[in-house]
């Protein structure tokens, strides 16, 4: 197994979370390689455990059983620290929910993770202008979430997460919320912008337009990979 090509590598990862009735198994035993470049669609039904997988290949949790590996860095081995360091690094993230904070203009919220990684406000406030006008909101830059319409607080989104041109970019119904114009337009850039950085793209989605725009599809059943 060539971990030094691949992004993410999935070992025999398996899910459990307590309930008042018992353990309940969320996922079993995926093994799966992701290399570094791919984008990928995880697919399957409601319930069948895609966020959840989204969420342990993001080491924002850790799996009950299996191992999986970040850019090289098995996350079982790092505390809660450190998986951020890794994140800060490597990863960038898209939600459904947009997850802008509403005090912030869209400028300062794209400034927002360059700031954190110690780049200083005038550089953030540069790169953050340009990402703004390659998602094509550069005048929109003053403006507060509220303000925005739903399809332009998403393209935010995807210049906050791309200004640190991450290695992986997670997606988590990226499209869920919005209208299908503001979709198909958040969907030509997440792939304008991966092609551009050549990052990996791993997202989440019910939409099969969205997943048959990417090289490989993970269909989760059940919790298991079909």
């Amino acid at each position: 197994m060539n971990k030094q090509s691949n992004s993410i590598v999935a070992d025999k990862v398996g899910k459990l979370v307590n309930t008042a009735d018992g353990d309940l198994a969320i996922l079993h035993d995926l093994s799966f390689q992701i290399e570094q470049g791919q984008s990928v669609a995880i697919v399957g039904a409601s319930g069948s455990g895609k966020s959840t997988l989204l969420s342990l290949l993001a080491g924002l949790d850790l799996p009950s059983s299996g191992q999986i590996d970040l850019m090289g860095q098995n996350l079982n081995l790092l505390d809660e620290d450190g998986r951020a360091r890794l994140r800060g690094q490597f990863v960038g993230f898209v939600f459904q929910s947009f997850q802008l904070l509403p005090h912030l203009t869209a400028l300062e919220n794209v400034m927002l993770p360059l700031e954190m990684a110690g780049v200083s406000q005038t550089i953030a406030k540069q790169v953050a202008v340009e990402w703004l006008e390659k998602v094509g909101l550069g005048s929109r830059a003053s403006h507060f979430p509220k303000t925005l319409s739903g399809g332009e607080q998403q393209r935010v989104a995807l210049a906050r997460a791309f200004i640190n041109k991450p290695a992986i970019l997670f997606a988590d119904e990226p499209t869920g919320s919005l209208d299908e114009a503001s979709g198909n337009r958040v969907i030509e850039l997440l792939f304008e912008l991966n092609r551009e950085n050549s990052s990996t793209l791993v997202l989440v989605t019910h939409d099969p337009a969205l997943a048959a725009r990417c090289g490989r599809q993970l269909s989760l059943h059940g919790g298991r990979l079909a």
